[in-house]
Formats: C-alpha cells, sequence, structure tokens
C-alpha cells in the first residue's frame, strides 16, 4: 500500500524506529497503561478491533493475546514500525493483520469494526489532523461501536506542565498544544461520539498520561 501523505516517525526521526519499544518501556508505564486499555475495551469473541496508529504493534499483539477469537487490525503510516511489528507479530505466533495507512485516511469500508483503539498517536497530529483522524474512526465504527484512546492529558500541574516540555520540544508544539490542554474529549464529542469519558489519568515523568472512552451513537 502507498503511503497517500507524509508521516512523522512515532521519535520524530527514522533512525529512532528501533529503538521506540526500549525507550517507552524505560520512561513511561506502557505496560501497564496498555494492560489497563485493554482490560476497559473488553474484547468479546467474534468482534473485530481496529488499533489505529499501531506502530511497532505492541497493543495490537496485547490485544490479541488478550481475545484470540477476536479479529485484531493494526495500521500505521510508518513502514520501518509495521516491520517491527511485523517480526513480533511473526515470534508472538499470532493472527493479526498490520496495514500501511495514516489514521486519516483508514482504508477499511465504514461501519466495519466494533472497537476503535489508538495509544499515543494523537499527540502527533495538528488540530485538523486530530478531527479527520476522529471522524475517520467515528465512520469505520459500527453503530454502539466504541473508541478507547490513551494518550497524553490535560497536565494538571505545574510539574507535570514543564515535565511535558520534553515531549513538546520532541513532537512539535503544534501538534501537542491541544493534549496538554486537555482538549482531546472536547474534540472526541465533535466528531459525533456520546459518552465521552476521561476514565483514567496517570502521571510520568513527562507527564501525564490520559485514557479516554466514548460511544459511536
Amino acid at each position: 500500500m502507498t503511503r497517500p501523505t507524509p508521516y512523522i516517525p512515532a521519535l520524530r526521526f527514522d533512525w529512532l524506529t528501533r529503538f521506540y519499544d526500549p525507550i517507552l518501556r524505560a520512561t513511561l508505564k506502557e505496560e501497564p497503561l496498555k494492560r489497563r486499555l485493554v482490560e476497559q475495551v473488553g474484547l468479546r469473541s467474534g468482534q473485530r478491533v481496529l488499533d489505529l496508529g499501531c506502530g511497532t504493534a505492541t497493543l495490537t499483539i496485547m490485544l490479541a493475546r488478550a481475545c484470540p477469537e477476536a479479529e485484531i487490525v493494526g495500521l500505521d503510516g510508518d513502514p520501518r514500525a509495521l516491520a517491527i511489528g511485523r517480526d513480533k507479530v511473526a515470534r508472538a505466533g499470532l493472527r493479526v493483520e498490520l496495514h500501511e495507512g495514516i489514521a486519516q485516511e483508514a482504508p477499511f469500508p465504514p461501519a466495519s469494526f466494533d472497537r476503535v483503539v489508538s495509544s499515543l498517536v494523537f499527540h502527533h497530529l495538528d488540530t485538523d489532523a486530530k478531527r479527520a483522524a476522529l471522524a475517520r474512526a467515528r465512520d469505520l465504527l459500527r453503530p454502539g461501536g466504541e473508541l478507547h484512546v490513551l494518550d497524553w492529558g490535560r497536565a494538571g500541574s505545574t510539574l507535570m506542565r514543564l515535565a511535558f516540555l520534553s515531549v513538546q520540544l520532541l513532537d512539535g508544539f503544534r501538534t501537542t498544544g491541544d493534549n496538554v490542554r486537555g482538549r482531546l474529549p472536547a474534540l472526541i464529542a465533535e466528531a459525533g461520539f456520546e459518552g465521552v469519558a476521561e476514565t483514567h489519568r496517570a502521571r510520568t515523568m513527562f507527564g501525564v498520561m490520559s485514557l479516554y472512552r466514548a460511544t459511536r451513537p
């Protein structure tokens, strides 16, 4: 599949992609946060799930292991991250589909998923791209389907705001501003989702991580 538009690597530079997994393990509460996300998704047999911006497929694999009877699909615009993800999926012996493409133009039919999940993707997108990606996520969900997002949230304190500056210097102030100001729930609601809720907040060495849930009416 050809990339329709440029993408930004998760750590901003292609040469850092191979270090993405160990860096997240060392600096963030990645495993417990993603485990909580998987539990919140509450997968059931026969459901179809899209990991939007799957990166190196860590969350994708956790979802597949949590419910082997569900159909798990990953999408990401970074071919280097996907290559790492495909190797991890193969070594795990799991039945998972990984596709190349960006969230705003996810190449799937409307109403084809029961769940859309996303981890550490939206802070890479500017406001317009966030809106486009959320609108696409809504289109891809069946009525009653759920969106689950783990990403940087409102700082909540001066200390956490200062800690988040390092993320903004790496990923850019234009894309991360909505997150640190706590605007992501409003953007989710604007995209047509209902019952938007921040279900968990966790302080990390680089700022606050928030977990969100919403439903497609």
